[in-house]
């Protein structure tokens, strides 16, 4: 969402860049992870819950002991993973991830700071290895695919470019949605701005959200 120099009749500024993560991928594991697992994550700046309702994972394997650990670790992942979700990112990490040897601790360095932190760094993939998360997934890629804009007018910053302006003088540059209930909005950084899918999707209040971060 930039050109390169002023384009006679377009109302976007030529030099605004904008950076839409509407599918990111370690909020979303969390997300899944805290309902089908039945996890309580309490505080202000955990999101609601999901529109799309996970089934529930019966695993004998996690006992209480492990619900326990899963529930003091829940918010504190969740706040680093954000976190770097808000970053926009340098494209030169991938040209330096070509000059590490693989299994070196460059590359697993490199690696960590492209996909940032996850559940998986500290606890695994075994939460994920259930019909659930597959299920859930497939269902998410889906639902995405079909209520994505078709034409560029319709694009919700384009739609509410007016709002969108003053939050970009202000220093936004990313916006990050998560497909939760409700609105919800809170800032991520000194660039970013998380939002619901339903708070993105809805002029009013998109408007109000962007209005936040000015």
């Amino acid at each position: 969402m930039r050109s390169s120099a002023p384009m006679p009749g377009n109302p976007w500024p030529h030099d605004m860049s904008i950076t839409v993560d509407d599918r990111p991928h370690n909020l979303m594991e969390l997300l899944w992870l805290r309902e089908a697992y039945e996890l309580q994550a309490d505080g202000d700046d955990v999101p609601p819950l999901l529109v799309d309702t996970p089934v529930a994972v019966q695993d004998p394997a996690v006992g209480a002991g492990t619900r326990d650990e899963w529930e003091g670790a829940w918010p504190r992942i969740w706040r680093a993973a954000l976190a770097h979700a808000g970053l926009d990112h340098d494209p030169r990490l991938f040209d330096e991830l070509h000059t590490t040897a693989n299994g070196s601790a460059e590359r697993a360095e490199l690696l960590h700071r492209i996909a940032g932190t996850s559940w998986r760094d500290e606890f695994g993939d075994t939460a994920f290895d259930h019909d659930s998360y597959a299920t859930w997934s497939h269902q998410r890629a889906g639902a995405h695919l079909a209520t994505m804009p078709t034409r560029l007018e319709d694009q919700p910053e384009r739609r509410d470019l007016s709002a969108l302006i003053p939050a970009w003088r202000a220093g936004l540059t990313k916006i990050v949605t998560i497909p939760c209930v409700s609105d919800f909005t809170r800032r991520v950084g000194e660039n970013a701005l998380l939002t619901t899918t339903a708070t993105r999707e809805n002029s009013d209040s998109y408007r109000r959200a962007l209005s936040t971060f000015v």
